[in-house]
């Protein structure tokens, strides 16, 4: 079956997380993928390598020296032929590797670029990494580091989105463009719910409503999700408990382990869930 993207080609000079991530996202959707790694590779490798080693899956992986005339020709022969540049180097940095947008169009007329930057002009030169974005927008507690990376993700799929965006305009009769994607503004963007109280203690999705909380079981936490009037009247009549008396609720939850819970609401088509550690992690 042809796929959305067959034919297209993408070269991507970034390295950790989110534009190897959107790389690999758009080599799923057909995409031809060549990845042009430093000559010291990409740190993902070292830190993750199965990781890496999925994310690369079916690509060509380069190592190319840009502040060579060397490598920095060959990447130009890449550009010849690619629909597509991803980047995650800052903005002053590819000035002086000759790769600015006015640069890139001049030589490669019908390249888009997606520019990966910490954050919004201005600042787009301004250093940062998840762990920064994700604490300016709220979403790191006080003494725990998070326990995944929201912005680096988040801004993965915009990558993404952005690409497909420049791609059609580009294939409906517009010019090739370049657009920034600012991590800091994707971590954001997951931090609306807890902007507007959604998520917060208070809030209806975050603990306040004892139908939709997390309890200890007999062996393991349960996660409770019945929202909806639907939900709680048939977890109340399957449980034959008051859901909304987060005292009773929690008392009959505490006899069976999570996971024993978890299948009888299957059973029922209740959202019930155990928490458990990631199923990748050894």
């Amino acid at each position: 079956m042809k796929r959305t993207l067959d034919g297209v080609r993408i070269v991507s000079t970034a390295v950790n997380v989110p534009g190897p991530v959107a790389a690999a996202m758009l080599r799923d959707r057909g995409a031809t993928a060549i990845k042009a790694e430093p000559p010291t590779g990409d740190p993902l490798a070292l830190a993750a390598p199965a990781w890496y080693a999925e994310l690369t899956a079916g690509m060509q992986v380069l190592r190319l020296d840009l502040k060579s005339p060397d490598g920095r020709g060959q990447l130009d022969r890449l550009l010849a032929s690619a629909d597509l540049l991803i980047t995650a180097t800052r903005p002053a940095s590819l000035q002086r590797l000759g790769l600015s947008w006015p640069d890139l169009h001049r030589d490669h007329p019908r390249l888009c670029h997606v520019a990966i930057t910490g954050y919004p002009s201005p600042r787009q030169d301004v250093a940062g990494h998840d762990l920064t974005y994700q604490a300016e927008a709220g979403l790191v507690a006080p003494s725990a580091m998070p326990r995944t990376l929201i912005a680096d993700l988040a801004g993965a799929q915009q990558v993404v989105i952005a690409a497909l965006d420049l791609l059609l305009a580009r294939e409906r009769g517009g010019e090739a463009a370049r657009v920034e994607v600012a991590l800091s503004a994707s971590a954001r963007l997951f931090g609306e719910p807890l902007r507007h109280d959604l998520t917060s203690p208070a809030g209806s999705l975050g603990g306040s409503q004892p139908a939709y909380s997390i309890y200890p079981t007999r062996e393991g936490w349960l996660a409770v999700a019945a929202l909806e009037p639907h939900f709680r009247a048939a977890l109340a009549r399957e449980l034959g408990v008051d859901v909304g008396d987060r005292a009773a609720l929690a008392q009959v939850l505490a006899e069976k382990p999570a996971m024993e819970w978890e299948r009888w609401a299957e059973a029922r088509g209740l959202p019930l869930a155990a928490l458990r550690e990631s199923e990748w992690h050894p």
